[in-house]
Order: C-alpha cells, then structure tokens, then sequence
C-alpha cells in the first residue's frame, strides 16, 4: 500500500545500462522526504544522470526498487507519475510554439488559461521578456515559421522553468543541469525561487556549481555508481572528504 507523505525511497538500487558490464549505479539507497531540496554531485559518469532517469521511470531498476509514498514506481500509473514529476532536462525541448504554448505545454489540463501561464512565467522569471515583445504570449518562437524569434539560451531556458512551474500537481521538481545557458548568479536565483515558490515540494538539483550545490538542504555525492558521502554542505566540509576537496577546488577558481 502507499505511504503517503513518505517521498522517494532508493533501496539498494543498482542499474547496467543494456550493452555495457559495469553498473552505472550501484547499491543506492537515499531516503528523499517531501519539501526537501537535494543536489546530485559528482564528475559525469557518476550516475547522477542515470538516477533521474530511473526515477521519472525512463528506465527500471536492475536490482533493488525505487518507491514514491511507499509503492514502487512499476506499480504507479505511467500518466500518474508523469503529473507528478516536473523535469528541466539539460537538452530542454524548444517547441516550435508560441511563448504561450512553450510554458502552457507543462500542462495540458490548464494549458490555455491566460493566468496560469502568466503565473508560470512570473515564477520562471520569463515574464519580463516575454512582455516586452511586441505579440508578447502570442510571439512564434523558432525559425520553422515566418517572423519567428530566436532566443538567447538563458530565454530559453526561463521558458522550460516556466513550463514546470506550470504543472501544478507536480510535487517532484527535478533540474538537471538546468542552466548551462546561464551564468552562476542566475542559476542560484533560479534554485532559490524553486526553494522558496516550491516549498512544499521535493526538488532534486544537479549542478556542477557548488555556489548553488550549498543551498541545497542535503547533498549526496556520487562517485562511479555509489553515494560516497550525503549530509549538507556544513558537514560534508568539516567531513574534509571529496566534497570538500571539490568545493575548495573550485573556490580557488572564483578568487
């Protein structure tokens, strides 16, 4: 049966990609409750990527089971958890749309409501520009069609957390490197928002910033398939481990 209030349970969760030998996941278990925010660290090849993907159901688990308030994802309606679950994937989709269609797409039950759209994009920071242009909601974005704007990368991706800002039953948020296009400041606006418009919900961050990674109200550190270090940034940098060594290199950087 459900348990619900309970989040997103990995038990000793381990997965091989069809065709390779080596796990990309190996023996994860992670306890998510709702409302918490957590960031994915780790160098690529780490299975953070494949661990989003395990849980929005793109793939099952080799070994070990994934559990929403206590049910199993195989047993969860596909459309069901698809409500539920908002993704901002690196390679975000750019419709050929109009604006308003781009961020109303998140939901396609309220999808023509003019205030909810406006609502979405007021919470994915898009609403600034998008007013200013002359057809505002109504611009045709993409080359397919005459007069259609381009926008820049960072517009772009303001659309896409819009769109999830505009599912209103989604209640897992999860960004995954959601602003390559973006500069650092933006990205930890971005994250901010999330936490504080998205309080009740549980969002999972990946990001290769650690100025953003620190917000997060626990961090799990991957490394090669397995969680070597999970706690918040305060103790895993008295823990002096990888992470630590990770945030400082990349500090170094900044100064």
């Amino acid at each position: 049966g459900t348990v619900p209030g309970d989040g997103i349970r990995f038990d000793d969760v381990s997965f091989t990609y069809p065709g390779t030998t080596s796990p990309a996941l190996n023996g994860v278990s992670l306890h998510i409750p709702p409302g918490r925010k957590l960031a994915l660290v780790g160098h690529n090849g780490s299975g953070k990527t494949t661990l989003v993907k395990l849980l929005t159901g793109l793939y099952r688990p080799t070994t070990g089971t994934i559990c929403i308030d206590g049910r199993p994802l195989e047993q969860w309606d596909r459309t069901a958890l698809h409500a539920r679950v908002g993704v901002i994937f690196q390679d975000f989709v750019r419709y050929q749309f109009t604006v308003g269609d781009n961020i109303g797409v998140g939901d396609l039950q309220r999808m023509d409501d003019p205030e909810e759209r406006a609502d979405a994009a007021d919470k994915g920071m898009a609403r600034p520009f998008i007013e200013a242009m002359p057809d505002g909601y109504d611009t045709q974005l993409g080359r397919w069609f005459k007069g259609g704007r381009e926008l820049s990368g960072g517009q772009w991706q303001k659309i896409a957390l819009s769109r999830a800002f505009m599912r209103g039953d989604a209640d897992i948020l999860v960004l995954d490197e959601p602003t390559s296009a973006m500069d650092a400041e933006a990205e930890a606006e971005i994250f901010s928002r999330v936490q504080s418009l998205a309080a009740d919900k549980l969002a999972i961050l990946i990001s290769h910033r650690f100025s953003t990674v620190r917000m997060a109200d626990e961090i799990v550190v991957l490394h090669s398939g397995h969680v070597i270090e999970q706690g918040d940034h305060d103790s895993l940098m008295a823990e002096a481990g990888h992470y630590a060594h990770l945030f400082s290199l990349q500090a170094r950087g900044y100064q």
